[in-house]
């Protein structure tokens, strides 16, 4: 596989978001979540990321602090991080509290992914906090004042953290616009993009995060990872049939129409017909489904097209086993990749 700026290989790793099936209960949701990350762990992932969302029914990482404590608790090496917090929904000190008790906890393992915004609708988003909106603007200002608290030289600051000051917890920006890949450049941090779900502006946000990137204490050079949806299985037919699940979750994201994750079903004229829609075209540019030779080929193109340092997958997927299988076929994929030569 060609790679432009290195010899290094891909890390990849996981986003997940512990969606809930029908007729699944919560309960079982956060042990297959466990489950999936210890299996993560044992099949090379570098990151096991939690996704804060609010007021969806099938999505149960709302307390995504929370959560990422029981993934972490349960595994031994995998880093465990948030895809992210959505910083304006929360208090920068709090944050800074709460993920420098994580780091204490599991040492060398803790990620902070900060995003702004809502992981919800907006009358949610104003339920979680009244004064939102002038948080949204004060992006820059909130995530700055987290890097003062995890600095030593805030010990003199009237206001502290102080089991932060000095910690080990390096922090990504995360964003689906151009805005988030400016900051990210200026401050010289890592920069994730969701494009499992909003793919339009990626090469536009990377090429800006490249081109303006200053290098700080925290990077020296560009750091990328880019997000795709991945359902891999023993052969497309299959894959498939699977992806229906990932499908009728996306159709009620976009009319509005949240319910549990359904059970998988034959792809139908009338479903294939829905996936034609432009909508749900764009949102799906890199859902990758089929075998492994094929889930392959498109992930090698999209990783030459990006060049971006890291992969982070996806994988809506209803049965339990059917998602190991997907997670377990897409590490010997990628790890199939890293081993051609440049």
């Amino acid at each position: 596989m060609s790679k432009d700026k290195s010899q290094e290989t891909i890390p990849y790793s996981i986003l997940e978001l512990a969606t809930v099936g029908k007729g699944v209960s919560v309960s079982d949701t956060f042990k297959n979540s466990l489950k999936l990350a210890q299996a993560a762990e044992d099949l090379g992932y570098k990151r096991f990321w939690l996704a804060e969302h609010h007021n969806m029914v099938s999505i149960a990482s709302s307390a995504t602090s929370v959560l990422m404590s029981h993934i972490a608790g349960g595994t031994k090496s995998i880093r465990v991080g948030s895809g992210g917090i959505m910083l304006p929904n929360h208090s920068s000190l709090i944050i800074a509290e709460q993920f420098s008790t994580l780091a204490h906890l599991y040492p060398d393992r803790i990620d902070l992914g900060l995003g702004r915004a809502p992981g919800t609708d907006q009358t949610t988003a104003q339920a979680i906090r009244p004064d939102r909106m002038q948080a949204v603007y004060q992006f820059p200002q909130e995530l700055e004042q987290i890097q003062k608290y995890f600095s030593k030289e805030n010990v003199n600051a009237k206001v502290r953290v102080p089991i932060a000051e000095g910690i080990n917890l390096p922090t990504y920006i995360l964003g689906s616009s151009t805005d988030s890949a400016h900051l990210a450049a200026k401050l010289g941090l890592p920069y994730v993009f969701a494009s499992h779900f909003a793919p339009t502006h990626l090469f536009e946000a990377f090429e800006i995060y490249r081109r303006e990137f200053k290098p700080s204490k925290f990077l020296k050079e560009p750091k990328t990872i880019a997000c795709i949806n991945a359902i891999v299985a023993d052969s497309n037919e299959e894959a498939e049939r699977i992806s229906t699940s990932m499908i009728r979750m996306l159709i009620g994201v976009l009319t509005g129409r949240l319910d549990y994750m359904q059970p998988p079903t034959a792809m139908t004229p009338d479903l294939k017909a829905v996936v034609e829609n432009p909508a749900l075209q764009r949102m799906m540019a890199y859902a990758f489904a089929g075998d492994k030779a094929m889930v392959s080929e498109k992930t090698k193109q999209f990783l030459e097209d990006t060049q971006a340092d890291e992969l982070m997958v996806v994988s809506h997927i209803y049965d339990y086993e059917d998602r190991l299988k997907s997670v377990t076929l897409f590490a010997e994929l990628m790890k199939d990749l890293n081993a051609v030569p440049a």
